[in-house]
């Protein structure tokens, strides 16, 4: 492979891991990844796009990661484990309902974590391994020991969050720390153990990728959770009490998804301090994440101008106030340090010109979403004959609905009024698309591929053209999300073929 996909014309899916079929509760970095990677390259797509891949937060949210380094254990194959030899075939006999269509997190955690501490006790029977393993955690100081051991706690205390620990732990005191590692031993090896798996099969599947024609798009939030290994590893680089406490937190204001903002409830920095140490804890997380993707998409790209201060406590987030960043020092010292900036910057929402000013000058290309053209007066940039040529273009984003369900419009139970907009907007889309209503997805997908976008993305919904059942999040909502999976065989000759076609007709396909 030559240039690097975002610097040329090109097309991707966005697809997260645990949306692919399989028998374990959801998907993973197993058999069934590979055979999308194979899918994508049939389909001439040069990207393809995931969400954060570090262990899921609250509500499976893998937006609210408590380790910003680490990778899911969840995502670990269990059938790779078994091909490797540490797990046995019967140890992959699952209930039939784990195969479900919708991912099972819960369940699945129950079925695989038994199976990985299996595979690990067969593993360390190997004093070959064991050194490997040890060499693993010598590769990785900077973050390795920290999160085994805040796993491992969490475990003793019954998942306790971290100020509720004991105070000298809590407070990091080295005598401690020290006690707690002699103490669980075991389980910290364990957790090195986990991580270990997860980067062996990570790389063969971006190996598996590349030989594909595939790239990796990541996906980097801009905060992190509080209950974290993140903020309890680093205390003096958020704003927070004595106790570990957050005294503000992050969010943002009234938008087009709330009215009342979104109180998201992260831990704000302090920026002063992490300039003070040359933002080395931002250019590790960096760095780690360039260690499985080819780009990343940093999101919340604002939050690197000014951010949403909400009073710690406060029920949502439209009483804050914004806050300055000097966000051009962090991307100085980023491309200084990773020889490059392989960023998309998701530069959605309140977009003032100083953000786009940032995100010009260093060269980074921004996003535009279809959906957002066509629902307001001041959305208009966001229609397909006014992208920029160095953006990357969507039709919806996992926060949208699917375009299918978002052309249908308002259930009948909403007021007259909306359901009336609603219908005016889908003829206006029609309309822009020169559709004929059969089917609309592939009309704008083709308006999206036609357009002067260096890239463009779609969810792998849309190129199916699911309904709303399909959507992945609807922001504001703790129920329900990151929950849809692609059901065997509904990625078909047909769907490769067509869009391979249209990326040949819209010179994506290079």
């Amino acid at each position: 492979m030559r240039a690097h996909p975002l610097d040329r014309r090109c097309s991707g899916v966005l697809l997260h891991l645990t949306s692919l079929p399989g028998p374990h509760g959801h998907g993973d970095l197993g058999t069934d990844a590979h055979r999308f990677a194979q899918f994508l390259s049939q389909a001439s797509q040069r990207l393809w796009q995931m969400l954060p891949v570090g262990p899921p937060g609250a509500g499976n949210s893998p937006y609210a990661s408590p380790s910003s380094f680490a990778g899911s254990a969840s995502l670990i194959s269990l059938e790779l484990l078994a091909r490797d030899g540490w797990l046995d075939a019967g140890d992959l006999r699952a209930p039939e309902k784990l195969g479900g269509a919708r991912a099972q997190y819960a369940a699945a955690a129950r079925f695989r974590v038994p199976r990985l501490r299996a595979a690990f006790e067969r593993f360390e029977h190997s004093a070959r391994h064991r050194r490997v393993l040890d060499r693993f955690v010598e590769g990785h100081p900077e973050w390795l020991p920290d999160h085994a051991l805040f796993y491992a706690v969490r475990r003793e205390t019954g998942g306790a969050a971290w100020p509720d620990w004991d105070a000298e732990l809590r407070l990091r005191r080295p005598a401690a720390l020290r006690r707690a590692r002699q103490r669980l031993a075991p389980e910290v090896r364990f957790q090195a153990f986990v991580q270990y798996q997860f980067d062996r099969q990570w790389k063969e599947l971006r190996r598996a990728c590349h030989e594909q024609g595939v790239w990796l798009l990541g996906d980097v939030p801009m905060y992190v959770a509080h209950d974290s290994v993140d903020v309890w590893a680093n205390q003096d680089l958020f704003q927070l009490d004595r106790r570990g406490h957050c005294t503000a937190v992050a969010g943002v204001p009234p938008d087009a998804f709330s009215r009342t903002g979104q109180l998201w409830g992260n831990p704000l920095y302090r920026w002063d301090r992490l300039e003070q140490r040359e933002y080395g804890w931002w250019i590790a997380r960096l760095r780690r994440q360039l260690q499985w993707f080819d780009a990343v998409r940093l999101d919340h790209f604002i939050g690197l101008h000014r951010y949403w201060r909400v009073p710690a406590g406060a029920r949502t987030a439209a009483r804050g106030r914004f806050v300055r960043v000097a966000g051009a020092r962090l991307l100085e010292r980023l491309r200084a340090q990773l020889g490059g900036l392989p960023f998309v910057a998701e530069d959605l929402g309140l977009v003032v010109p100083p953000v786009e000013a940032l995100r010009d000058r260093f060269g980074l290309p921004g996003m535009r979403v279809l959906q957002f053209g066509f629902d307001d007066e001041g959305g208009r940039t966001h229609q397909p004959h006014r992208y920029p040529r160095h953006t990357v273009a969507y039709t919806g984003t996992h926060d949208n609905d699917t375009i299918t369900g978002w052309l249908r419009g308002l259930p009948p139970d909403q007021p007259r009024r909306k359901r009336h907009e609603a219908r005016s907007r889908r003829r206006r889309v029609l309309e822009y698309a020169a559709s004929d209503g059969r089917e609309p997805h592939w009309d704008l997908i083709r308006c999206v591929l036609m357009s002067s976008a260096n890239t463009t993305i779609f969810p792998l919904q849309d190129l199916l053209g699911l309904d709303s059942r399909a959507r992945m999040n609807t922001p504001g909502t703790a129920q329900g999300n990151w929950e849809w999976r692609l059901l065997p065989g509904q990625l078909t000759t047909a769907v490769s073929r067509r869009m391979s076609a249209l990326c040949h007709t819209y010179e994506r396909s290079a």
